[in-house]
């Protein structure tokens, strides 16, 4: 395959961050200690694949909002468990926390990905009262690719997929690092494994797609991140923005791809704060 140099540079994170393996390898030992300290109730079957499993972290109060975390990893890496590790501010602040797993590429394509994520999240909303959090406060994020698929979820028709016709179930949303527009990827070594041509990429960007549900919408981005990712999210923003659409841009001071990402388990971060306060406002 072809690969455009000027592109694989901009899209490669971990080239860019030499300590990509210590700071997973961190993600991992937070999760781990964290799990071991509260009880949560993990790897519930949402889909059929062997990854569509979430895990649901209850806040003390009953009918308390619900923050859903999507993970990243160019849909073909990582998994919900290294981001246990995100829940615990949430959890102090009286917020559920919800984290989606997901197939990756290139066992599934990337649609077949999407549909899950929305299963996902369809089967959040229809289990609320089950356990116990308010369905009229569900607040989705997502990191990187977590992030597209945030896109995504703002883009569905809920109607088919079991929710009834006049509910916009997603009460705020932040997209962090997305990547929106998924063809500037296909001349990368990303696309390897996600083996999508231009046209197919492009039917999976939510940059091409309607702003179905709308909600106020956090777009950050890492300030050291490349040009590229900050642009992915301009772009959303200048595409979606409209009178009825609250959509706000944040450049995260201090912060590359990864490390960006950890301000959502930071408390005194701009970034946490601004969930909370959507959630609690």
């Amino acid at each position: 395959m072809t690969i455009d140099p000027n592109l694989e540079k901009l899209y490669s994170v971990r080239a860019a961050i030499p300590t990509f393996q210590e700071i997973f390898a961190e993600w991992d030992k937070r999760s781990n200690v964290f799990r071991d300290k509260v009880e949560g109730h993990l790897d519930l079957v949402y889909g059929s694949g062997p990854r569509a499993k979430l895990d649901i972290y209850p806040a003390q109060e009953k009918d308390a909002p619900l923050h859903v975390f999507i993970h990243g990893g160019y849909w073909q890496a990582m998994d919900k468990s290294q981001s246990n590790f995100l829940a615990e501010a949430f959890l102090d602040k009286g917020v559920s926390v919800a984290m989606i797993g997901y197939d990756l590429c290139p066992d599934v394509s990337l649609r077949d990905i999407v549909e899950e994520v929305r299963q996902g999240f369809s089967w959040l909303w229809q289990h609320a009262e089950e356990y116990g959090y308010d369905r009229e406060k569900v607040q989705i994020s997502g990191h990187s690719a977590g992030g597209h698929l945030v896109g995504i979820l703002l883009a569905t028709n809920w109607s088919k997929y079991g929710l009834p016709e006049d509910v916009h179930p997603i009460h705020s949303a932040i997209a962090i690092s997305g990547l929106f527009d998924v063809s500037q990827l296909v001349l990368t070594s990303i696309n390897i494994k996600l083996g999508l041509d231009k046209d197919e990429a492009t039917a999976l960007s939510p940059l091409f797609m309607t702003f179905e549900n709308s909600c106020p919408l956090l777009l950050a981005v890492g300030e050291d991140e490349s040009s590229a990712f900050h642009k992915q999210s301009d772009n959303l923003r200048d595409t979606w923005q409209s009178e009825k659409n609250l959509i706000e841009r944040m450049s995260v001071s201090g912060c590359h791809h990864l490390s960006v990402v950890t301000e959502l388990a930071n408390p005194k971060s701009t970034l946490f704060n601004w969930s909370v306060s959507q959630l609690q406002g």
